[in-house]
C-alpha cells in the first residue's frame, strides 16, 4: 500500500492511520510477521494518557498465549480470527520521535500477531521472545508525567507511576520494592 504522507506530513488522524499502518506493513514484510492486516480496524485515541496505543479485541474466556486459537469453534465464525483494532494515541506521537513512535508500533503488531494466531495476547516469555526480534521494547515508554512517582525509601530507584490517586499510593508503607525490600515513598 502507497503511502504519499512523510512522517513529518502527518498532521491529522487520517495521516497517522495511513502512515502507520504502511510502517506495519513494511516490517510484516521485513520481519516476517503473521498479521492480517484486513481484519484490522485502526483509530486515534486523543483522550489516552498512559498508553502509547493499544489492540483492542473480544476477550475469548478459553484463549492461552502459546496455544493456536480455533477461530472454526465461534459460532457464526468462517474461520477467521475476529477483528481488532489498533488504538494510536496522538498525544504519544507526538511526544516521541520517529524511532520511538516505530517502535510502539512493532510493540503492537506482536499484540496483534498473538492475538491473530492464539485469540489473546501478554507481555509473557512469548512476547518478550518476540519483542527482542522486533527490536522493539515490552513496554512503552511514558509520554506523560504521572500524578505520583513511588520510589524505593533505601536507593530511590523509580518502582512505579500512578496517574490517580490509588491503593498503592494511599497504602505505600504497606508495600516493598523488588529492588531492595524497602518501603516506599513518593518522589
Amino acid at each position: 500500500m502507497a503511502n504519499s504522507v512523510s512522517y513529518e506530513g502527518i498532521k491529522s488522524d487520517a495521516d497517522l492511520i495511513a502512515w502507520s499502518r504502511a510502517y506495519c506493513q513494511r516490517v510484516r514484510r521485513e520481519y516476517g510477521v503473521s498479521v492480517r492486516f484486513d481484519l484490522v480496524d485502526w483509530d486515534v485515541s486523543h483522550r489516552a494518557k498512559r498508553r502509547a496505543a493499544a489492540v483492542k479485541r473480544p476477550k475469548l474466556d478459553d484463549a492461552a498465549v502459546g496455544e493456536r486459537y480455533d477461530w472454526g469453534s465461534l459460532d457464526g465464525s468462517d474461520g477467521r480470527p475476529l477483528r481488532c483494532t489498533v488504538s494510536l494515541t496522538w498525544d504519544a506521537f507526538s511526544a516521541f520521535d520517529r524511532d520511538t513512535w516505530e517502535m510502539t508500533l512493532r510493540h503492537e503488531l506482536i499484540h496483534v500477531e498473538q492475538y491473530q494466531r492464539d485469540g489473546t495476547t501478554d507481555h509473557g516469555h512469548a512476547f518478550r521472545e518476540r519483542a527482542d526480534q522486533l527490536d522493539t521494547d515490552v513496554h512503552c515508554p511514558a509520554f506523560t508525567d504521572p500524578k505520583y512517582a513511588l520510589i524505593c525509601g533505601a536507593c530511590g530507584c523509580l518502582v512505579a507511576r500512578r496517574y490517580q490517586d490509588c491503593k498503592l499510593v494511599e497504602q505505600r508503607q504497606q508495600y516493598r520494592s523488588d529492588c531492595c525490600g524497602a518501603s516506599l515513598k513518593l518522589g
